[in-house]
């Protein structure tokens, strides 16, 4: 079958992989602003999981972590529910196996919705721009998970449809969000309490966290940018 004939069903796939990450920023938006916030109350969220590691054991839990993940349920409330529900110890492992997974199942379907559209009609530079990010895919990958720029499935999404291999994009989730899970496994009881009694202090922490973010992305931008020849920076 020749280019011609594959390019209706490139397309098909091209606006398949851009409406699944629509509809994903667009479930990001509506879990912490319209009335699917509801949906996910931290003491609901735990006493179901518990309920629901108890009846169908951790394995079930790890999925269980992973489907939210894909339906772009915040990382971090996942973690902290998940700490909560388990414990340190078990939640610490059900959140980083529940992150690779849902990690590894959006990255499956990135790859089968937009690798090929990338690689054929994606043109020269944006497969130079893919390649290069690839040749770089796990330092990359540990940027955008210390500083999280955009929905954790939109990323594997997008990690998907690149030139970046699965095996880059797990171990640069596993190192990026290693350190977060950590301090949120060490601090889980204070995290817990100034998200029901919030004070002034826990607004001047999230202020400074947006900080965080903002000049993250703006570094890695730069270097991103650092990394292309001088034909693709023009």
């Amino acid at each position: 079958m020749s280019l011609r004939d594959q390019i209706p069903s490139m397309r098909c796939k091209l606006y398949l992989l851009v409406s699944a990450m629509l509809l994903l920023v667009a479930l990001a938006v509506a879990w912490s602003s319209t009335p699917m916030r509801a949906w996910l109350d931290a003491d609901l969220v735990v006493a179901s999981l518990r309920r629901y590691g108890q009846a169908f054991g951790p394995v079930a839990a790890v999925c269980g972590f992973a489907l939210a993940l894909t339906l772009a349920v915040p990382l971090v409330f996942l973690t902290l529910v998940a700490l909560v529900a388990y414990g340190p110890m078990a939640g610490f492992g059900c959140a980083m196996a529940g992150a690779l997974l849902g990690a590894a199942a959006s990255y499956a379907i990135g790859s089968l919705l937009g690798r090929d559209v990338v690689q054929r009609l994606g043109g020269e530079r944006i497969n130079r721009l893919s390649q290069r990010l690839a040749s770089r895919g796990l330092l990359a990958v540990v940027a955008l998970r210390l500083v999280p720029v955009a929905p954790f499935a939109v990323v594997n999404m997008v990690a998907g449809a690149s030139h970046i291999r699965l095996r880059d994009l797990l171990l640069g989730t596993l190192i990026g969000i290693s350190p977060s899970t950590l301090a949120m496994t060490l601090f889980v009881d204070q995290i817990a309490a100034a998200l029901k009694h919030p004070t002034p202090l826990t607004f001047v922490l999230a202020g400074l966290t947006i900080l965080l973010i903002a000049v993250g992305v703006w570094a890695m931008q730069r270097w991103l940018r650092a990394q292309d020849p001088p034909s693709i920076r023009r």
